[in-house]
């Protein structure tokens, strides 16, 4: 179900063609009674005219308003023609796909601008110096907008003369056209499945007990004449009929026409006592006997009272309830039911009031029509965001943990949030990812530094086995940079200035091999950093001196 513009039906307005044709159609001037905002006709009694075709008989009164603002429509068109420069055509447009119907006042040859001519009232010309209509009026204007396309209709209020006259420009506004819709949708479902009620019956007038017979007493110094035994007799036989026991509405009927009985009697007992006492100071027989019937009265009008109060209470508790009931059914029946944020109607305030069940019975089904469109409206809303994270957010559905909460917000509202809680979730993820990264670069750069130490270390090594250096001097001050050591030369020098031959030295192998190992052991004790060592200065003095 949509709008769409409708087609021009060339039927006379008010014609039957027109009105057969309104019986088949949701209709502009049905919308109102369609979103329960109609000053004129309940929901629950246009379900029941388009289940049965029934259309209520215009009375002899509603005509003659009917007539008045047919009258007052003809004066206004050539104000409203005037103020806007154009012919205005009346014009009925059908919308048969979808169903929907707009009969308007007025259109101009454009299409741009429509018409709608009320009846003139005060609350009209309040509203319209006010600059805005009652809902009762927007919702028609915008069935007629969604229909004709127009821009602005010319809502105009005028009296049959046209003497009164007074017009407010209505723009269009398309945001209003889906709760319009989503109305009309609910109520082709409610219509669907309507059945008719059981005609509720005439409320029954009830019966009063038998009339008492008048008291009579007269006294002087005594009581002269009397008919109070009579009289008492004939009450009690009338109080002891009267029925406490309430089951039906002929039941309650009767008790509240008793209760009024015991009221009055209690007030001519009471007069008759007042009397009596004027005309002696003490008639004590008298005195009691008019109280006792009095006290016998008053019991059984209390009780009654009490008895028709509760059973008012019972069945207007009974309606709420029923109406509770049976909106909880309708919200456990839809598919996203589970995550919709659903506060119960306030079905107690809308009887509130009401002074017949069927007048409650309309309020509360009035208001359950506009709760299931307002829960129809974001259950949509629901499924199109779960819609939003099954397709943008099924891999991080983990950051929606409070989703029952916010899955309900509007559409922008709440892509904005999905989209906000994935970049802030890949933020710090990728500020995770790129420490763990420099983590890894930090213990991979001091892995390669020690590698490199170990290398140095093991060419070390390599160089000291080289001069013969034992591994256990790996890492330390090679020999080659030990100061070598000096020793004076013992050759005199020549005395015709000439250096010196090279001389050699004759060593018995043992003698070499002992100088081989303490050479040997001095590169050694240099790579172990001898050097450094307390006493080497002093080592080298003795070395030298014994040279």
């Amino acid at each position: 179900m949509k709008f769409q513009q409708g087609k021009i039906v060339n039927i006379p307005q008010g014609s039957q063609q027109w009105a057969e044709l309104r019986s088949k159609r949701f209709t502009a001037s049905e919308a109102p009674a369609a979103m329960g905002q109609s000053k004129y006709q309940s929901r629950s009694d246009l379900l029941k005219q388009k289940a049965t075709g029934l259309v209520p008989e215009v009375s002899e009164h509603q005509q003659r308003i009917f007539d008045k603002g047919h009258r007052a429509e003809a004066a206004g068109r050539i104000i409203a023609e005037k103020e806007i420069g154009e012919d205005l055509f009346p014009i009925v447009l059908d919308d048969e796909e979808n169903g929907f119907l707009a009969s308007m006042d007025g259109l101009s040859i454009t299409g741009e601008i429509g018409w709608e001519c009320k009846l003139a009232s005060e609350s009209l010309f309040a509203q319209i110096d006010a600059g805005k209509l009652e809902e009762h009026y927007m919702v028609q204007l915008d069935q007629q907008f969604a229909l004709s396309g127009a821009e602005r209709i010319l809502f105009t209020a005028c009296d049959e003369k046209g003497e009164n006259y007074k017009h407010l420009w209505i723009e269009r506004d398309e945001s209003r056209f889906k709760p319009l819709l989503a109305a009309w949708e609910q109520f082709a479902k409610d219509l669907a499945e309507y059945e008719v009620p059981e005609t509720e019956q005439p409320k029954p007038e009830g019966k009063a007990p038998d009339a008492l017979p008048s008291l009579v007493v007269r006294a002087s110094g005594m009581v002269e004449s009397s008919n109070l035994a009579e009289f008492e007799a004939n009450a009690m036989a009338t109080l002891a009929g009267i029925n406490t026991d309430l089951q039906t509405d002929t039941d309650f009927a009767d008790a509240e026409k008793a209760v009024k009985f015991c009221k009055d009697v209690e007030k001519r007992l009471s007069g008759a006592k007042e009397n009596v006492l004027g005309q002696m100071q003490t008639v004590d027989d008298v005195v009691k006997t008019i109280d006792r019937i009095s006290e016998e009265t008053r019991q059984i009008r209390l009780k009654l009272e009490k008895a028709v109060k509760t059973e008012k209470d019972a069945r207007k508790q009974e309606i709420v309830l029923t109406a509770k009931q049976d909106f909880d059914t309708f919200v456990r029946g839809i598919d996203v039911g589970q995550y919709m944020p659903v506060q119960i109607p306030d079905f107690a305030g809308a009887i509130k009031g009401k002074k017949t069940i069927s007048s409650m019975k309309s309020a509360c089904d009035d208001l359950m029509a506009q709760a299931k469109i307002e829960v129809n409206e974001t259950a949509s809303t629901v499924r199109g965001n779960l819609k939003q994270i099954d397709e943008h957010a099924a891999d991080y559905r983990f950051l929606f943990s409070d989703l029952n909460m916010i899955v309900s917000k509007p559409a922008d509202d709440f892509a904005a949030i999905v989209k906000s809680r994935i970049a802030d979730h890949k933020e710090a993820e990728q500020k995770r990812l790129d420490a763990e990264r420099e983590k890894i670069r930090q213990e991979e750069e001091a892995k390669a530094k020690r590698a490199a130490e170990e290398d140095a270390l093991g060419a070390q090594e390599a160089e000291a086995r080289s001069h013969g250096v034992s591994p256990s001097s790996q890492g330390k001050k090679p020999a080659f940079e030990m100061p070598p050591l000096t020793y004076p030369d013992p050759t005199p020098e020549r005395m015709d200035g000439k250096p010196n031959s090279t001389e050699t030295v004759t060593l018995s192998k043992k003698e070499y091999e002992k100088l081989e190992h303490n050479s040997k052991m001095y590169l050694a004790l240099a790579a172990a950093g001898v050097d450094n060592w307390e006493g080497y200065d002093m080592a080298l003095e003795i070395v030298r001196g014994a040279a």
